[in-house]
């Protein structure tokens, strides 16, 4: 509908207002159901990420079509935080998983480390390893120890929080290495937490810039949050049943009662 205002958007590829899906996890995506997705709003997503190494209990053939697909649609791939389970096997099988991911046709490897202990040194390696093979490392940094698996926010609190400035030396650490955008995990800002730690996202944001974190905003209470502190051009990973939601959002046609109407960019 050309005759109606809307935000613009940036063109893909973008470099602000990404927007990363989560592929099958929570709920099954497969590659018929990617298509229609895609067919409806390809334009509107930047990358997929698979969820928990989902990819890891499908059948090749339906990993090969989707990771297809979205490159038909001009959409990257990521293997999300998985490598925190093959670290356990070694270096050997580490390699053997980096060298898979790029036969299967992964664009980005997610490197995160929400249930394990490892040095940064290690978390380093696994960057250069990373960009060696020809992907793209996207390190995630986050406050809380144990995040990523949908932990209550009871057992998350037992465990406490970490120092938002040590998280913030480590994203500028894995940026020096040559990771392009830094994931900033939702645990104990947003998710799993009875009270959001709202300063935290601006402290990531102050001392790195938007354009190089991507924050996990999986709840449309949450990325409605977001664009409304940073605006329509924020980095965001939504659910992929979110994505008409956002992109509604982003361009300020739609809303609630917090966001209708306030949602803008500087229009012809």
């Amino acid at each position: 509908m050309p005759f109606l205002l809307m935000n613009r958007r940036p063109p893909k590829p973008r470099r602000v207002g990404l927007t990363e899906i989560r592929g099958p996890y929570y709920t099954p995506l497969g590659p018929r159901m990617l298509e229609d997705l895609l067919d409806c709003c390809a334009d509107a997503i930047d990358s997929l990420k698979f969820g928990g190494g989902a990819f890891a209990v499908m059948s090749r053939s339906s990993v090969e079509q989707i990771i297809e697909q979205c490159h038909k649609s001009n959409v990257t791939v990521s293997t999300g935080g998985f490598i925190e389970s093959v670290i356990g096997h070694g270096r050997r099988a580490v390699t053997q998983y980096i060298d898979e991911c790029k036969r299967l046709g992964f664009d980005t490897m997610e490197i995160s480390s929400g249930f394990i202990t490892i040095p940064m040194d290690d978390l380093l390696q696994l960057v250069e390893l990373v960009r060696k093979a020809g992907l793209k490392p996207k390190p995630e940094v986050g406050i809380q120890f144990g995040a990523g698996g949908a932990s209550s926010a009871e057992e998350l609190e037992s465990e406490g929080t970490g120092d938002v400035n040590w998280a913030i030396a480590r994203a500028k650490r894995f940026i020096d290495a040559g990771a392009e955008i830094i994931m900033i995990e939702s645990e104990g800002i947003t998710e799993s937490v009875k009270k959001w730690r709202s300063e935290v996202p601006a402290q990531f944001a102050s001392a790195l810039g938007l354009e190089r974190i991507m924050f996990e905003a999986a709840d449309p209470a949450v990325f409605e949050w977001y664009i409304k502190s940073f605006g329509s051009n924020v980095n965001l990973f939504v659910d992929h049943s979110q994505i008409i939601q956002l992109e509604c959002l982003r361009c300020g046609i739609w809303g609630t009662k917090g966001t209708w109407g306030r949602v803008m960019t500087m229009r012809e």
